[in-house]
This record gives C-alpha cells, sequence and structure tokens, in this order.
C-alpha cells in the first residue's frame, strides 16, 4: 500500500536510522492500523524487513518513544513474557518515531490464557530496588510520575492518587465531596493495602495492550512500567472486560495472592479511573464514588 500517509520528515528519519544497515535501503509499502488517538502507525515494509512503525507529535508528547522503548526493554530483559524488540527511534521535523519488531497476530492457542497469566506472575517475581522508577514515562497521553517512595502506600497516594486528583481539581473534574472522600480514604490505605517489594509492573494492562503473537501466545505492547505492588496490574485487567477467568487462575499457579484481594483491586483501579477522567471526561466519576462510598463509609 501506499507510504504517502506517513509525513515526508518521518520517511526521512526511517531513512536515516536504518541506512547504517544498508546504505540503499528503501521504504516500500505501509499498511495504517486501525484506532490511535495518541500515535498514528501500522505495518511497514522496507527493503531491511518489516516493521511496527509508530509516530506522533514531538513537542506534544515529549520524549514518549524514548520512554516506550526504555519500558519495554526493561520487560523483554525479564524474559518472562514475549515483548516487541526495538528495532530504531528518533526525530524528524516536529516528529518523533518508533521503529518495533512487527509480529504477526493468529488465532489464541488452547492455552492462551493459562500461560499467559504464568508469565505475568513470572513477570511480577523479578524485583525493583523502589516503589517508583529512576525516570518518569507516561500512562497513555498524560506525564506519569514515578519518584521513589519508601513504602508502597506513600507511593499510591503520593505518586498516582494526588496528582491524577491535583489534575483532576484544577480542570473542575471533581467536586469538594469527592476530595474530601480521597482525604477519608488515605488515612486507611495503610490498613488496606498489603506492603510487598517492588515488582516490575508493565503498568497499563488492559487488555487492548495484550495481543496475541504469531505462535498464538501472549505479547505485552504500550508499556508504563514502575515498581509497584503486582496486584496494580491484576486489578486493571478486572476493569475494562477482555480477560477470561482462566488468566487469573493461571497466574494463581504460579503465585498465590493474599486474601482480600478482588476488593483491593477496586482501590487500585481508582488510578485508571482517574486517569479516564482527566483523558476523557466526568462519565467515568460515578465509578471512582462508587468505589469511594464502598470504603469510605
Amino acid at each position: 500500500m501506499s507510504t504517502s500517509s506517513i509525513p515526508q520528515h518521518v520517511q526521512q528519519g526511517i531513512l536515516r536510522v536504518l541506512r547504517p544497515f544498508d546504505i540503499d535501503v528503501s521504504i516500500q509499502s505501509f499498511s495504517p492500523a486501525a484506532g490511535g488517538c495518541i500515535n498514528s502507525g501500522g505495518k511497514l515494509d522496507t527493503s531491511l524487513g518489516r516493521y511496527f512503525l509508530k509516530w506522533n507529535d514531538a513537542a506534544r508528547y515529549p520524549r514518549m518513544f524514548e520512554k516506550e522503548a526504555a519500558g519495554l526493554t526493561m520487560l523483554a530483559e525479564r524474559k518472562a513474557i514475549r515483548i516487541p524488540k526495538v528495532a530504531q527511534l528518533g526525530e524528524a521535523g516536529r516528529y518523533q518515531f518508533l521503529l518495533l519488531e512487527y509480529i504477526e497476530s493468529i488465532s489464541k492457542s488452547k492455552d492462551y490464557w493459562e500461560t499467559t497469566g504464568r508469565q505475568l506472575a513470572r513477570l511480577h517475581h523479578h524485583k525493583l530496588d523502589a516503589f517508583g522508577l529512576d525516570h518518569d514515562n507516561y500512562m497513555g497521553s498524560l506525564h506519569q510520575r514515578n519518584a521513589p517512595q519508601p513504602t508502597w502506600v506513600e507511593f499510591f497516594i503520593e505518586e498516582r492518587l494526588k496528582v491524577q486528583l491535583n489534575l483532576a481539581s484544577a480542570t473542575g473534574m471533581v467536586s469538594a465531596d469527592t476530595l474530601k472522600k480521597f482525604d477519608v480514604l488515605f488515612s486507611k490505605l495503610p490498613a488496606l493495602l498489603p506492603e510487598e517489594k517492588p515488582a516490575l509492573l508493565h503498568g497499563d494492562l488492559w487488555s487492548g495492550n495484550l495481543m496475541v503473537d504469531d505462535r498464538g501466545a501472549g505479547c505485552l505492547i504500550d508499556p508504563a512500567v514502575y515498581g509497584g505492588h503486582p496486584e496494580v496490574d491484576l486489578a486493571m485487567t478486572q476493569l475494562f472486560g477482555g480477560f477470561d477467568d482462566r488468566f487469573l487462575a493461571g497466574y494463581q499457579e504460579e503465585q498465590r495472592l493474599l486474601p482480600g484481594f478482588r476488593e483491593r483491586f477496586d482501590l487500585y483501579n481508582l488510578y485508571p479511573l482517574l486517569v479516564h477522567v482527566n483523558l476523557f471526561g466526568t462519565q467515568y466519576l460515578n465509578s471512582v464514588n462508587s468505589i469511594l462510598n464502598h470504603f469510605v463509609y
């Protein structure tokens, strides 16, 4: 298909980063992927091979692909679950772009859900030195702050919930009553959330960020990595649907969960729900307030 939908600056940037591998490299075809409210992208065929290409406005999302590449690399180094390899990234004109290994998606294998659950548990076995990360990154199109904190509860309150609440409050998205409920919840969280050594999390594990690879196995994309409690990733798999019950069963074959984990899922999902409030509007506040009312009253 035509490459005309790829901005000229991006095409030039791709050729620039690929030329060290072949002086005569050329772009042959491009098939746009559906969706994508932040990035444009799709299947890119070149004389060097096939890639998945993503690009966006570099000024609007500073260093986004640099952060994504770092997260993908961190996950891939653990060798627990399939992660697309980072090929190249760069900037050209007003754009930034990322070239990833292209992975053809086929039908799920018979034991897809159980195996993917076990693989996520193995990923969570890899611990980090602190809650947070040595750099900030993105959650969707929002800046995600990862300043390390000494305890999990402090990190979850200061670097997750309060950041999103401050943003929502500044834009008039949340009421004073909702903010008061959060203050009460913050006082209760030390007794509600168990402490555990910080695990490497995918960080944005909804169904759209889990794909089926060319062997029918699970493959994680678009991470928002940091060191946190493993239940955070699991909670998000339950928030918007798309994950079979066998996924959680497979996870628990590898790593048993502490009693009460399903109620804690609601607490952890306050973070992605607040992100959705800030990105998409107040229609997500009913879910936020329903969780608050359960734990505050």
